[in-house]
């Protein structure tokens, strides 16, 4: 008997093994195309950061698409490629926040103190010197700003909470209720601030006459601004809620009112919350509408219901656009507002956060 001899098995090479492109090309891709660029622009006699930035992108592109294809093959030179554009896009977005964060941080640092946060800024005529003194200050505006956007939190908040449960717990798909209540918030939603500005001073000019300026006014209008938001969001955030939460509790006997407060509100709470987080900060910098229906000041005024009212971006605002004799001092306080306005959003978003993590639902 002969005994067949087996052959060992061949192993096929694999169609998709291509070669890999080192984990430093990238980067030094990138450094060569910064450098080659900045040479061409001194060259050319000139250098601008924005320019150079950009054409270092394209290079850099190109580089790594032509490098990629040779070595690796057209599909990862492709995905190299988009992931450099959507690297640079995400750049492109950051990078203007960044900017503008970075000034208004290093312009009011100079400014900011205790002395600025708590005392009531304005100018006086000095008698002796027979000059007009400027005294940095922002209490005024600090104050007119948690007292316009309070009220107009106070407002909003349970009205589009309330709206948003009618739309998602009440009413039917078809109700003609919910699709004009539908439209009006996609209209409001999209409303320039200046217009909400324009119709709070107009109905409390009916009301009360022609000076109509006072805090309650311009909370009149940051709520047109608010409402659609918290309605939105809230309603989303009800959407997510799952239909078998509501169903074991019905099957329980509870009440709808019951079900929507202690089940469906209480598992969207963290939701809910961050809406009207971004609903504060949606209104709590806006300058045309509190401009227009609270004017401002510089008087330290703590009554919504009488007379104008100062507020941090308007106080910015004004300062930069309309300074005093003094337009050093102006712009510093101008600059100052602006980093306490972004300070008192940092701040608010911290406690939402603190806020939606205590109220959101445990796992057990």
């Amino acid at each position: 008997m002969t005994q067949a001899t087996v052959s060992a098995p061949t192993t096929a090479p694999l169609s998709l093994t291509s070669g890999r492109l080192p984990r430093f090309i990238e980067p030094a891709a990138f450094a060569a195309s910064l450098v080659v660029v900045a040479v061409v622009q001194l060259l050319l006699g000139g250098f601008e950061i924005a320019t150079w930035l950009v054409f270092s992108a394209v290079l850099y592109l190109i580089a790594i698409g032509v490098f990629s294809s040779i070595v690796e093959g057209r599909r990862k030179a492709t995905d190299r490629v988009v992931r450099g554009l959507v690297t640079s896009a995400f750049v492109l977005a950051v990078a203007p926040l960044i900017s503008t964060l970075w000034t208004v941080v290093s312009k009011g640092m100079g400014v900011l103190s205790w002395s600025f946060v708590t005392q009531v800024g304005g100018t006086a005529f000095d008698a002796d010197t027979l000059e007009v003194v400027a005294t940095p200050g922002a209490l005024q505006a600090i104050v007119g700003t948690l007292i316009t956007t309070g009220i107009a939190a106070l407002i909003s908040v349970p009205i589009g909470i309330l709206a948003a449960v009618y739309l998602v717990e009440y009413a039917q798909p078809t109700n003609p209720v919910r699709r004009a209540i539908t439209f009006l918030v996609d209209v409001m939603t999209g409303i320039p601030s200046i217009v909400a500005g324009l119709f709070a001073f107009s109905l409390f000019a009916l009301i009360v006459g022609p000076k109509a300026f006072s805090g309650f006014s311009a909370s009149i209008a940051l709520c047109v601004l608010m409402i659609p938001i918290v309605i939105r969001s809230t309603e989303e955030m009800l959407r997510l809620v799952p239909n078998e939460l509501r169903e074991a509790s019905f099957a329980l006997g509870v009440p709808r009112s019951i079900t929507i407060i202690k089940i469906v509100l209480r598992t969207a709470a963290s939701g809910i919350i961050t809406g009207v987080v971004l609903a504060v900060a949606r209104v709590v910098g806006e300058t045309a509408p509190i401009f227009i229906a609270a004017s401002f000041t510089d008087n330290f005024n703590a009554d919504p219901f009488n007379g104008p009212m100062q507020t941090l971006p308007v106080m910015a605002y004004t300062a930069y656009s309309f300074p005093g004799q003094d337009i050093d001092a102006s712009q510093a306080q101008a600059w100052g507002a602006a980093l306490l306005l972004v300070i008192l959003v940092v701040i608010f978003n911290l406690i939402a956060r603190i806020v939606a993590k205590v109220f959101a639902p445990k796992a057990r």
